[in-house]
């Protein structure tokens, strides 16, 4: 009876000992978010933004070099964090180039009124690894980069997740669907390019013979043409631009290389970044248009700054991707006599300094478009009627499950679901609210949850200088 006694007291205390253990443990976890945040091993604060509704963060977070050999060195990556609750869900954004450091709320976050996870592009600084081992520079590493990042942040924000990007970001946003299928409940891809064969880009011509109206396509052409016409005397006046901003042409390999690569960017430009009202800006009869007046129109469209070697720094790290996996674009000129043209479309290769080595690997986006084609699983993709980078996009096929692929008319690079024709438009809403997790009731609706707000959901097309998607 004795030991019977000793032996209920000694469990007595063993399970008031657990229970007080367990009840200090649960007081030392944080409860303020940018406390939980930081506790993340390996997440380091850079700044706090305010702004009404939401808590804002510019993070740190350390990723590995190489996520096959993570013993292999480390590197701060930039995120941001629009934190609205964590009760729900979260939105994880990439715009597959620097991430912005101004809070701002994508349009599947306002759909969702919900958390928005931004991250940084590796390689694209400051995330980048120093020193820089370029061939750690992939679609695989990338996506292993966001794979951390969120199996990191799911134990904060355990509702459901969506991952959404615009152009080179939809790119990612689908590459990452591709590698690590379980970790969203759904993907919307804005204006995804797709170049299954890098050699093969006849679809883009056939854009440029119908895109807008007969009368804005001469104009433009004319434009374009007459800009090589007058290369001699805006040349000069390129150089002069040139040594009056610094600007240097080594990657490229010399001003007129440079000059050229502009000038062929501007039809391309005007459909990615303009509507057709906005012909009314370009010049009407180029033949008898001032140097000023063309120089001018293809500088506003184009950048003369674009493929400088100021310019392009920034850019490494596409112009490298699009030269190892990505592809690039190649069109032809048939409004241009051949004698006019020099150097034609350029390679990445031309845009990357030589000292970085590069190897193209044809296979990388016939495997991505051959998943989409067969597993996609809840991926919205969004394109613009006139923007050129929709010629070549991502068709999910017979084996995909509530996928979709919708055209915004008239919409250019900017196209976004609030751009789509309504019974589309009210589809595409209702599945980013159901992957989204939200109520039965707010899917039905089929109405984004959280109202517009100027400053968080300026819907400007995000521009990329020159031929970048």
């Amino acid at each position: 009876m004795r030991k019977a006694l000793r032996w209920l007291l000694a469990l007595t205390v063993f399970i008031g000992t657990l229970s007080t253990a367990a009840g200090a443990a649960t007081a030392a976890e944080p409860t303020d978010i940018k406390d939980r945040l930081l506790s993340i091993p390996g997440m380091s604060l850079v700044q706090e933004k305010p702004y009404p509704g939401y808590r804002y963060f510019v993070l740190n977070y350390t990723q590995p070099v190489d996520h096959r050999h993570p013993d292999r060195g480390t590197f701060q990556q930039r995120i941001t964090v629009l934190h609205k609750d964590t009760s729900r869900p979260t939105v994880f954004y990439t715009s597959g180039y620097n991430v912005s450091t101004t809070p701002s709320r994508r349009e599947p976050t306002q759909i969702v009124d919900g958390n928005q996870v931004s991250l940084e592009y590796r390689f694209f600084t400051p995330s980048r690894p120093a020193p820089a081992d370029w061939s750690k520079l992939d679609i695989w590493q990338a996506a292993s980069d966001q794979h951390r990042v969120f199996q990191a942040l799911k134990g904060v924000y355990s509702a459901n997740w969506l991952a959404t990007g615009g152009s080179k970001g939809g790119m990612t946003a689908t590459y990452y669907e591709r590698f690590y299928p379980r970790d969203m409940d759904g993907v919307v891809a804005y204006v995804a390019p797709n170049d299954v064969v890098n050699h093969e880009d006849s679809a883009y011509d056939r854009f440029f013979t119908r895109v807008g109206t007969k009368e804005c396509r001469d104009r433009l052409n004319a434009v374009q043409r007459e800009a090589l016409v007058r290369r001699e005397p805006l040349e000069k006046k390129y150089a002069a631009y040139a040594a009056g901003n610094g600007y240097t042409f080594d990657t490229i390999g010399g001003l007129d290389r440079a000059y050229e690569a502009v000038v062929l960017d501007y039809v391309w430009g005007f459909w990615q970044y303009s509507l057709l009202k906005d012909c009314d800006t370009v010049p009407a009869d180029a033949a008898t248009a001032s140097d000023d007046e063309i120089w001018n129109s293809v500088d506003t469209i184009s950048g003369f700054s674009a493929y400088t070697d100021q310019g392009l720094e920034t850019y490494t790290p596409y112009y490298y991707q699009a030269g190892t996996q990505l592809g690039a674009p190649t069109i032809h000129f048939p409004h241009i006599e051949r004698k006019l043209i020099r150097y034609g479309y350029q390679p990445p290769r031309n845009f990357v300094p030589r000292s970085i080595p590069m190897r193209f690997q044809p296979q990388a986006m016939r495997d991505v478009d051959t998943w989409v084609r067969h597993h996609a699983t809840h991926m919205l993709f969004v394109y613009g009627q006139n923007d050129p980078w929709g010629s070549e996009r991502f068709r999910p096929g017979a084996g995909a499950r509530d996928s979709y692929v919708f055209t915004a008319p008239g919409m250019n690079h900017g196209a976004n679901v609030a751009g789509l024709v309504a019974d589309q438009k009210s589809l595409a809403t209702a599945r980013i609210l159901r992957w989204a997790g939200v109520s039965p009731a707010a899917v039905a609706q089929a109405k984004p949850l959280a109202a517009y707000d100027a400053r968080l959901d300026g819907r400007d097309v995000e521009r990329e200088p020159a031929l970048r998607p």
